[in-house]
């Protein structure tokens, strides 16, 4: 804010630079040219009257020095003022255009995020005793959303949610997104279990494939990790077909990667035959977050290119979060953490999209007395 304020002063600056240059020079020296610079970095500092103004001072400037050396002629006075005016209506133009292409600009990022929040809904915060954070980080910086996903929806048979990768960029990967989102959301409402779930979906996915053809009809498919909360939180259920192995976050720091015991393909490729969706089953204490991501993270390498390893990188982050602070940290900060983690270790922007979803169970009231009457 204080750069923002002090910056404003750049064009008087070159004034008065041009001014103490003018008087330090022999007469045969203009500082004419100098002064031309004031108004054109008045153009993204101020508004057209700042920058009139300033055009208006620089050529009051020049003709007073030009009068005190007695150069004030045709070629090194009338020729000058006319150059500084001229510096000074382009000034304003390239302003004004600056400023409608930054309203354009303005525009049609709020209108990405409008498009943003209809196709890839941000979770809300909590459902339940369940605490929720995400994150989605684009590979491109105009883009606001790709072919990643996440979606947390609460449930007659307790809250489900699944991370996704579909495959392809652009205009079309949007699309599926937006396909995969709507057909969650359905067969989570309406499937007693992960499998019928599992295959609601993929129904509803080749019969999009169908309609669209082409390489979406064969080729089309999405990476998923659908996952399911008991009432009671005490367990968590995966199905996993074709995504990164999302990690199970203790309270302690400790860190266990949920591979699945049988692998499964991505959704959306019955068509070249039928497979099973094994549901897995894991404890999910008081203060365990399950972490999950997309490829985006596990496939992103460093100069020597080395693959990061979250599950490496986090648990050391939270066991270190713990001794500084004494307590774990909020799954906002995870999340923080992991996709600057990711920047560093790339040393370069996102190679591929990345959607981070953090679901944590934290400590009850009773647990945490629970844990200070055993500790020592």
């Amino acid at each position: 804010m204080a750069w923002s304020r002090t910056r404003r002063w750049i064009p008087a600056l070159v004034i008065v630079l041009a001014t103490v240059v003018d008087l330090l020079t022999p007469p045969s020296m203009s500082s004419a040219p100098l002064l031309a610079v004031a108004p054109v970095t008045a153009v993204t500092l101020l508004r057209p009257p700042g920058i009139l103004c300033t055009g208006l001072v620089a050529m009051a400037v020049h003709a007073a020095l030009a009068y005190v050396s007695d150069t004030f002629g045709w070629q090194r006075g009338v020729a000058n003022q006319v150059t500084l005016a001229a510096v000074t209506a382009l000034a304003i133009g390239l302003n004004r255009s600056l400023h409608s292409q930054h309203v354009s600009a303005s525009r049609a990022r709020y209108a990405a995020e409008v498009a943003q929040r209809a196709v890839l809904p941000r979770p809300p915060s909590r459902l339940g005793a369940l605490r929720i954070a995400a994150r989605y980080v684009p590979a491109e910086d105009m883009a606001l959303i790709g072919g990643d996903l996440f979606v947390v929806q609460d449930t007659p048979y307790g809250v489900r949610a699944m991370v996704g990768d579909v495959r392809g960029k652009g205009l079309a990967a949007v699309s599926a997104v937006s396909i995969d989102i709507g057909a969650f959301r359905y067969a989570a409402d309406h499937s007693a279990d992960l499998p019928a779930l599992v295959q609601c979906m993929e129904e509803a996915l080749l019969r999009e494939g169908q309609r669209r053809e082409g390489l979406d009809e064969t080729e089309g498919f999405t990476t998923a990790l659908i996952v399911q909360f008991t009432a009671d939180l005490d367990r968590v259920q995966l199905v996993n077909r074709g995504h990164p192995a999302p990690l199970l976050l203790q309270a302690d720091g400790q860190a266990r990667v949920l591979e699945p015991t049988e692998e499964a393909p991505p959704l959306g490729i019955t068509a070249l035959g039928a497979w099973r969706s094994p549901v897995e089953t894991y404890g999910f204490p008081p203060g365990a977050m399950l972490l999950c991501f997309t490829d985006g993270v596990t496939e992103a390498r460093d100069r020597a290119g080395v693959f990061y390893d979250p599950a490496d990188r986090v648990p050391a982050m939270v066991r270190s979060y713990l001794r500084q602070t004494g307590y774990p940290p909020e799954p906002a900060a995870v999340l923080d953490f992991l996709a600057r983690d990711v920047s560093q270790h790339s040393g370069s922007a996102p190679q591929d999209d990345q959607a981070l979803l953090v679901l944590h169970r934290p400590r009850t009231q009773e647990d945490l007395l629970a844990r200070e009457s055993v500790e020592p």
